[in-house]
């Protein structure tokens, strides 16, 4: 799979959300591209992640 252009592997099927905490993101403060298309965070627990898929993760940074 490629993960913002990089690419990695995905030993199982799993959750985006699943897959967001093992990478050390959090959930709140992310947005999710999956395949060309925007996933709302309502959905990350429920949406499927799989070997084959491409996934932008940006996160949100405060400051000023």
């Amino acid at each position: 799979m490629l993960i913002n252009g990089e690419e990695k592997t995905l030993q199982q099927t799993t959750t985006l959300n699943a897959l967001l905490a093992q990478l050390g993101y959090r959930a709140a403060f992310v947005a999710v591209e999956l395949n060309g298309n925007i996933v709302k965070q309502a959905n990350f627990g429920s949406t499927t992640i799989t070997d084959a898929d491409k996934l932008e993760i940006v996160s949100f940074v405060g400051g000023g």
